[in-house]
């Protein structure tokens, strides 16, 4: 069985090499050297092939054939997104160029004076629409996250690139997490969450999705009920090599239940996935 576990995948070294080849000889050849990291996961990482390819098999009707491309390719962009993410904390974002869809409806929020919620996915590159919507929209981004990252790759990274551009909520057993939220909104900063992993022994909502139940996390969404701030969605997709599109969808003002807010962002995380299906990054049994 292949649940999520809330950690992140991937080893020191590999992290190190990348990091490495983007400061000394640049990020083409880093695109290069994707190629064939990118290609052995694909042959010896088993489990999460096989998960992927049923994905675009049962869940958005590609044929066989097709699904293994796809399954390719997800595997390329993914590694793209990292090392774009590297990049970015390295100095190197005049690389990219980068357009905001509705850019209008953030601005809206920070208008509000209230603060607001920004519920995403794991479609696209979360971390370029975290720091892309610091640099332009607010000064704080707030993420909320499980603090599982290894802790080597978490100490390399900070040394080597500076760390995440935004703050880390940490969630924790003590629900301190929900006091420090409490607080940002009342600067009226942004409280970023991942909407779309669900956790084996916390509370879900179970949601059709893509023709088929799934199970999603409640906490995202009675987080965004909760507080009575504006809501929206928001979504960075990679649309070619060097080029990202962060989109918005227009803000919810009113007070909503956590299903409702939930079945809203579930038909729009649909809409992501299927126009952009080699940006799919849950490498797990989304559906079991």
């Amino acid at each position: 069985m292949s649940q999520w576990d809330g950690k992140t995948r991937g080893n020191l070294l590999g992290y190190q090499i990348f990091v490495v080849t983007i400061k000394l000889i640049g990020l083409p050849f880093a695109y290069f050297l994707l190629r064939f990291v990118s290609y052995y996961f694909y042959i010896f990482v088993r489990e999460k092939r096989n998960i992927i390819v049923s994905f675009y098999r049962d869940h958005l009707n590609f044929s066989e054939k097709k699904a293994k491309q796809m399954t390719r390719k997800n595997f390329f962009v993914f590694g793209q997104t990292i090392i774009d993410r590297f990049a970015f904390l390295m100095g190197k974002s005049k690389r990219f160029t980068y357009a905001f869809n509705k850019e209008e409806y953030l601005m809206e929020i920070k208008n509000t004076g209230k603060g607001g919620v920004l519920l995403s996915g794991h479609v696209g590159n979360w971390e370029i629409a975290g720091n892309l919507l610091k640099s332009r929209v607010t000064g704080t981004i707030n993420v909320l996250m499980l603090s599982q990252e290894i802790e080597k790759i978490k100490a390399y990274l900070d040394k080597t690139t500076g760390g995440p551009q935004f703050n880390i909520i940490p969630i924790k057993d003590d629900l301190s997490h929900v006091i420090k939220i409490h607080k940002a909104l009342k600067r009226n900063e942004f409280i970023a969450i991942h909407a779309d992993r669900f956790m084996p022994g916390s509370k879900f909502i179970e949601l059709e999705f893509l023709g088929s139940k799934a199970k999603f996390p409640l906490g995202p969404f009675t987080i965004a009920s909760k507080f009575k701030v504006p809501v929206t969605f928001v979504f960075a997709v990679k649309e070619s090599k060097w080029h990202y599109l962060l989109s918005s969808i227009p803000p919810i003002h009113e007070h909503l239940s956590p299903e409702e807010i939930a079945k809203k962002f579930v038909e729009e995380l649909e809409k992501k996935v299927t126009l952009h299906p080699e940006q799919w990054f849950n490498y797990f049994n989304f559906f079991k």
